[in-house]
């Protein structure tokens, strides 16, 4: 599994004109089911997520995870980041994992940030999704279960 996490002050998600998802501080992640992803793909980014220190601490040093900080996540479905784009310019998803299969991972992965005791709010699978946030710092980070 990929996803790509960004340190917010504050994030949403909406769909039509219905906000679907919104979260004060925390982390919004944009994640995506890759072909041949497993339950034990979604466990392991619940683990580096839930403990990753890139909040600051009293010094400035970015030393805290998400738990430490008391943040919330805003899980958000994303299939273009299993993009392929060695070839021409017109980006390739077919590495992307079915829809129902990466719907269950993403929703293990919402359900297991939410087991560790982080605040989760989701967008909605396979919705066309308007995205707002404040990145914070700014801080991105992409992980990827099989690099």
């Amino acid at each position: 599994m990929r996803a790509l996490i960004q340190r917010v002050e504050q994030a949403s998600v909406t769909v039509g004109t219905e906000i679907v998802g919104d979260i004060g501080a925390g982390l919004l992640v944009l994640a995506c089911a890759v072909e041949g992803d497993s339950e034990a793909d979604a466990d392991k980014l619940v683990a580096k997520i839930s403990k990753l220190r890139i909040f600051s601490d009293d010094a400035g040093k970015m030393n805290r995870s998400i738990q430490d900080v008391s943040g919330a996540a805003l899980v958000v479905s994303q299939f273009t980041l299993a993009a392929d784009t060695r070839k021409g310019n017109r980006p390739s998803y077919a590495k992307a994992e079915e829809p129902e299969r990466a719907a269950a991972l993403v929703t293990r992965l919402a359900d297991g940030l939410a087991t560790e005791g982080i605040p989760v709010a989701t967008g909605r699978f396979a919705a066309e999704m308007k995205v707002a946030l404040v990145n914070d710092g700014p801080v991105t980070i992409w992980l990827d279960t099989r690099a």
